[in-house]
């Protein structure tokens, strides 16, 4: 690790730097990764920065001026080099849908984190803990997407990744010495083999929060505001939340304004958004407001399944087990089994931890780790 301020690091900003990098990296046995993103400042969001730090070299990869990163899914695909992250699932699916780079042998300190207790997992309070050093985050979310970028943000992006190689280190030790290092082993190979969510075709309303309470008419309203939105959005290049927030569509779809003045009185919008979009707006609204009523959409509810009381029972006896293992380890109830798991345990009700093995809620590590004492756990309450 560098001594405060003394960072060096590189800029790869040619097709030509960027193949003499890749052929060092697939020489390496360990890689550090970050990127920077722009999702604060465009409509769709892509990878700005690629950082890489190797034992001996930090790197900054212009992803602006590289559209083109297929020299280095050789060294991302390798099953000998480990790649390190910090929180990998943002990252490893922006690879993926920017450069179709796969990512394998990754190791998150982030996920290393949870594993052991930490109750502060962001990179900035891990290093603060293990390093005693300070992460200045004042260019987090600043507009990555600007060139030229100047040389502080520069260097802030290079400063996160050097940390990533010490830290794996030290992670991995205490993780051997609680043996749990196959946990995360799992963890990261799941982790690795995260996607881009594929784009739906049914209503936009369902990404909005809040939705659910609204009644049909006010429904169809949301929706046509939604619409507006993200036509406005990609017109702009502006994120969503920079056009008009939820909040205020709920609001909009609610009141219904019918003119400018009613439009002003609900407080939603500031006067320059509706001197630039309220005529837009208001029509939105009318258009909903004319649809038939057999036409209006009605938000799809699932109706909860009933849940037998003795099945319920087994679910009080698995959270008062989890607990207690929780307490014992020292780290976050879900980490040792996830709601969703306890359910299907409970309904399914194994009499061997060989009845655990065709429940995919529930991981080999826990299985192997806790399968005998979550069967004894029920037995018990029989």
């Amino acid at each position: 690790m560098p001594p405060e301020g003394s960072l060096r690091y590189d800029i790869v900003a040619t097709p030509a730097d960027l193949q003499l990098l890749a052929a060092e990296l697939e020489a390496e046995n360990v890689i550090g990764v970050d990127l920077e993103a722009d999702s604060m400042y465009h409509y769709q969001e892509k990878v700005c920065l690629l950082q890489l730090a190797t034992g001996e070299r930090n790197v900054v990869v212009d992803t602006i001026a590289l559209t083109d990163l297929s020299p280095l899914k050789p060294a991302f695909r390798s099953a000998d080099i480990r790649k390190v992250f910090h929180g990998a699932d943002y990252d490893v699916r922006c690879l993926y849908r920017d450069f179709d780079i796969r990512v394998s042998n990754l190791f998150d300190t982030q996920c290393a984190c949870r594993f052991l207790g930490f109750k502060e997992t962001s990179l900035e309070s891990v290093v603060k803990r293990l390093f005693g050093v300070a992460l200045d985050k004042k260019y987090q979310r600043k507009d990555w997407s600007r060139r030229p970028l100047p040389k502080e943000m520069l260097a802030y992006a290079a400063t996160d990744v050097c940390y990533l190689l010490p830290l794996a280190q030290a992670l991995e030790a205490e993780l051997a010495a609680k043996d749990r290092l196959s946990w995360l082993g799992e963890e990261c190979r799941l982790l690795s083999k995260v996607r881009p969510s594929v784009g739906e075709d049914g209503p936009l309303f369902l990404t909005c929060k809040g939705a659910g309470k609204l009644e049909p008419r006010s429904l169809a309203v949301l929706e046509q505001l939604l619409k507006l939105r993200r036509k406005v959005a990609q017109r702009k290049d502006r994120p969503l939340f920079k056009v008009f927030n939820h909040e205020a569509l709920l609001r909009l779809a609610e009141s219904r304004p019918a003119d400018l003045g009613q439009l002003e009185k609900t407080g939603a919008l500031s006067p320059v958004q509706i001197e630039r979009h309220g005529g837009d707006i208001l029509a939105a609204i009318q258009k909903a407001m004319r649809l038939p009523a057999a036409e209006l959409p009605r938000y799809p509810f699932r109706k909860p399944r009933a849940v037998p009381a003795a099945v319920s029972d087994r679910i009080r006896v698995l959270r008062r087990w989890r607990e207690t293992q929780a307490r014992r380890l020292k780290i976050e109830p879900s980490l040792i089994c996830s709601k969703a798991a306890m359910a299907v345990i409970a309904e399914r009700r194994p009499a061997r931890p060989e009845d655990l093995a065709d429940i995919p809620e529930l991981r080999a590590w826990q299985r192997k780790s806790f399968g005998r004492d979550i069967v004894a756990a029920l037995q018990k309450e029989r």
